[in-house]
């Protein structure tokens, strides 16, 4: 394996690909207690429609979820209850273009390894288990629809895109769900369960060679093919300028989202997501200009908050709470984006949002879930997580206010709101 050190954090990580195409990730954590191990497939939410064996193949909404729901099932039981047998906490997660299986342990690494590896790589569905698995799905579908931070989330998406997967929700609808089968399940898997297509991540005090010959023995032989996917075409107009539905809520909330110009992956990946997170900070941080006039006005409260996120093909900033007058807020946000681009960003300002930023992104490399999460990103997306404080270097408060200038426009805003019935 090859070692590489970082100097300006103090961490090493150990890598290779094996033959099979799996790339496998060791970070060492010399004398920790606790061992990490995260099996990820590049595989999500978005991946709907997708070619198999020379043919398109458009599969349910909820198809990557309902998959990793799943997944657990084995001839002999459940890989949950093995693995917690071995005093191992394990779980997982769908993303939006990652599907990740976990567990961390202080005893029995090993045989927990293996377990994950194993029941990851062989699927085992019945169509009786994936017909029972519907009212159980379709029931936690139910209950986040009745949420409305996941209503104002998602028809947020749903303005702010034509036709990107992303509008689609990772859980799906209960009707998309009702067609999924044995088969299609199995499909998902073959074109995406490959090596070729997968990483590992292990984070501990654990022996990087062992772990790589362990994924060696126990995974197939053969990586799989790459698998051509379809996002959907998208302009730079949002679908919708507003959206909004009257729910069992105590006061209006809101999101105010920009459609954000998306970048390739490699390097240009990570430094956009360093440049959206600190425009964000900047803009709408709770020391930001904005946020205290707004604050003071009466305009917001404490909920009030923002993100900039970016999946495959598409990037946005969103930012929003509780508000009585979300569209005085929207219209706020504008100006205050206007006059960032017009008189700059204060230099003492600046200084001081990047230094926290940096701080955040080193304080996470004390969580072992989030070293192997961003080592995992990285690679999909074809960038080195670790070179963070390079990219850093790189970053001007003339780079922010222009990311703010070219994204944050009326022409690319939408509201979403949800106000209490009457």
């Amino acid at each position: 394996m090859k070692q590489r050190f970082y100097e300006r954090i103090g961490e090493s990580v150990y890598r290779e690909t094996l033959p099979n195409g799996l790339q496998v990730c060791v970070v060492p954590k010399p004398g920790y207690a606790k061992k990490y191990a995260f099996f990820a497939t590049r595989y999500g939410g978005m991946d709907v429609r997708f070619q198999l064996d020379g043919r398109w193949l458009d599969t349910p909404a909820g198809i990557a979820h309902y998959l990793e729901h799943k997944m657990f099932d084995t001839k002999e039981g459940n890989a949950l209850q093995e693995l917690a047998k071995n005093g191992a906490e394990p779980n997982a997660f769908t993303a939006n273009a990652m599907t990740g299986y976990y567990f961390d342990s202080t005893e029995h690494f090993e045989e927990n390894l293996e377990i994950l590896l194993s029941f990851v790589s062989v699927p085992y569905f019945t169509e009786e288990s994936v017909a029972k698995e519907q009212g159980i799905i379709g029931q936690e579908i139910r209950m986040i629809e009745d949420n409305p931070d996941w209503q104002i989330y998602t028809r947020m998406m749903q303005a702010l895109y034509h036709t990107s997967t992303a509008r689609t929700s990772i859980a799906g609808t209960v009707e998309s769900i009702s067609h999924i089968t044995a088969e299609t399940l199995y499909d998902c898997h073959k074109a995406f369960y490959t090596p070729s297509n997968m990483i590992l991540t292990v984070v501990g005090d654990v022996d990087p060679i062992h772990v790589a010959d362990m994924a060696r023995r126990i995974l197939p032989r053969e990586g799989g093919p790459a698998i051509p996917r379809d996002y959907g075409e998208e302009p730079e107009t949002v679908a919708a300028a507003e959206t909004c539905r009257a729910m069992e809520v105590a006061s209006p909330q809101f999101l105010v989202g920009f459609k954000c110009r998306p970048a390739a992956d490699g390097e240009d990946y990570l430094r956009l997501a360093v440049l959206g997170d600190m425009a964000c900070d900047i803009l709408l941080g709770d020391s930001s200009p904005l946020y205290l006039r707004l604050y003071d006005q009466g305009l917001i409260n404490s909920s009030f908050g923002g993100a900039f996120e970016m999946m495959p093909g598409i990037a946005y900033l969103y930012a929003g709470g509780d508000s009585k007058n979300a569209r005085a807020v929207a219209v706020e946000i504008q100006k205050e984006v206007d006059r960032l681009a017009r008189e700059g960003i204060d230099e003492g300002f600046y200084q001081q949002v990047r230094r926290a930023a940096f701080g955040s992104n080193l304080r996470g490399l004390n969580s072992f879930e989030n070293i192997a999460v961003s080592l995992t990103e990285g690679y999909f997306h074809g960038y080195d997580p670790f070179r963070f404080p390079q990219v850093f270097d790189t970053v001007t408060r003339e780079d922010v206010a222009a990311f703010l200038r070219d994204n944050l426009r009326p022409d690319r805003m939408v509201l979403s709101e949800i106000t209490p019935k009457d």
